[in-house]
């Protein structure tokens, strides 16, 4: 290897490395600001902690690695510029496309590893992370019981003294207030010396154990009943022990919960997501004939059925004689024809709305399709976005000739944003069956693709340098007369 080459690609590799680790640790930071609700105030361990942000943490690989890539390019590629590096290098006669060649053999070994590291990696470390997940907010009803308050789980309001053991599952001076149907009223208070939470792995009950204590119920008398209106009539029982069931179904309905733990898509290589897409595909083909075949078979079937009841003879005489439906109610008489068009009115009905729960269930198939053809086709996206943002950011820093975090940095942003918003409304659009999964993920890429090649002509050509500076210049001057006219009007 030349110097030359060396000294771009160390370059290039310290400034890359830095903006990867500064923008990994930024992302990570907002994915525990997302989680925070799930993670805090449940005496979880650190290393539990420590785990969720590890599985967590792969996921953002396909964000970080293209903004990573492409800040870095400009910053070097715009060092060089600034430095008049750049200049030296055409001078001895080093074109463009021979400085970057060195780069571009690394960004090439860098979206191959990439693609080997969502297709591998990150599909192993998301199913760990959704069951970790799911752990964690299964334990988030007993945790969420804080001591010497009252807390809300349901319909019933519970206060404790003190809780002891490992999980906090043993509860010392238990009182708790359970809402009426109505939720509007506390008609019954339990009141008990200990109490116990216990749940089984997979199951939606939390099952209180209450031992030692006593339960009261206000009895509101029927209008007929003779009792005073000044007195107030109750129940009281005490118990040995007492079992409630709490129903935890609620702490799962999630809509982001649900979602991601019934994307099993995230969780597959290319080789399992071209399997499954197979299968699925297969399935749905299937289906859709089974609907169609039984829709007419039923439309038809009810015809006959009805005529059948009206009119046996001419049914009889279409055995013998194959004739056509229409042919069948022509032959009988206005009454029965009236009575047949009534019921296959009916059946109609009965057929449009099993059509409309059919079509909800491919849909529903459809959407899964698309969503594993989205995730196949988004493993190579991430390898090819590291090429295109690099080939976008390379020549954007020679252009701008700024190197640093701010001028780079607001280029950056902005590339990234358009980048990320036309991916994520592609991806939606895709999956709602609005635009193919091919052209949904590919989209963000078709865009900025153009963008890529008229930067690396300009920058290539020494074309589009001056104009460039001549609109700084004039942004520059633009803002430098606003703030003199600002200074003299305070003067």
């Amino acid at each position: 290897m030349k110097i030359l080459d060396r000294y771009i690609l160390t370059t290039f590799i310290k400034t890359f490395l830095s903006v990867f680790a500064i923008l990994y640790f930024i992302f990570v930071l907002q994915g525990v600001w997302v989680f925070i609700a799930e993670l805090a105030g449940k005496d979880l361990d650190v290393l539990i902690i420590v785990k969720f942000l590890f599985f967590y943490s792969p996921k953002m690989i396909p964000m970080v690695l293209p903004l990573s890539v492409l800040l870095a390019s400009i910053m070097t590629f715009g060092d060089f510029s600034e430095n008049y590096e750049f200049a030296a290098m055409k001078s001895a006669g080093i074109s463009l496309q021979r400085a970057m060649r060195s780069l571009i053999i690394f960004i090439v070994l860098l979206s191959g590893i990439s693609f080997w590291f969502v297709n591998d990696v990150a599909p192993k470390s998301e199913f760990k992370f959704v069951n970790l997940r799911r752990d964690i907010i299964h334990t988030k009803p007993a945790m969420a019981i804080t001591a010497g308050q009252f807390n809300d789980l349901g319909n019933i309001n519970i206060k404790v003294d003190e809780k002891t053991g490992d999980r906090g599952q043993f509860l010392k001076n238990v009182t708790l207030h359970i809402k009426s149907n109505s939720g509007f009223e506390n008609k019954t208070v339990i009141k008990a010396e200990n109490g116990e939470l216990a749940t089984d792995d997979g199951s939606s009950i939390l099952q209180l154990h209450l031992f030692n204590g006593n339960y009261y119920e206000d009895v509101s008398p029927s209008s007929n009943s003779n009792v005073s209106s000044n007195k107030l009539p109750f129940a009281k029982a005490s118990f040995d022990k007492y079992t409630i069931n709490i129903d935890l179904s609620q702490f799962y309905n999630s809509d982001e919960a649900k979602e991601e733990i019934s994307n099993t898509a995230s969780m597959m290589s290319v080789k399992q997501l071209q399997y499954t897409i197979d299968s699925l595909e297969t399935s749905f083909n299937n289906e859709v004939k089974s609907n169609f075949d039984n829709l007419a078979l039923r439309v038809n079937s009810q015809i006959v059925n009805q005529i059948k009841k009206t009119d046996k003879e001419i049914v009889d005489e279409a055995k013998v004689k194959p004739i056509e439906i229409e042919e069948l109610v022509h032959e009988l008489s206005r009454n029965k024809k009236i009575q047949i068009y009534k019921i296959a009115s009916s059946n109609v009905e009965s057929i449009m709305f099993s059509t409309q729960n059919n079509e909800l269930s491919i849909f529903d198939k459809e959407k899964s399709i698309n969503r594993h053809y989205i995730s196949l086709y988004e493993k190579f996206v991430v390898a090819f976005s590291c090429l295109l943002m690099f080939f976008i950011g390379a020549p954007l820093g020679a252009i701008i000739r700024k190197g640093g975090l701010g001028l780079p940095m607001v280029f950056a942003v902005l590339i990234f944003i358009t980048y990320h918003f036309i991916n994520t409304f592609g991806r939606k659009l895709a999956q709602e069956n609005g635009i193919e999964p091919f052209l949904g993920t590919w989209l963000s890429t078709l865009v900025l693709l153009p963008l890529a090649i008229v930067f690396t002509y300009k920058a290539t050509k020494d074309r589009g340098i001056n104009s460039f500076d001549n609109i700084l210049y004039s942004v520059k001057e633009f803002f430098k007369k606003i703030f003199n006219k600002k200074q003299q009007q305070n003067v």
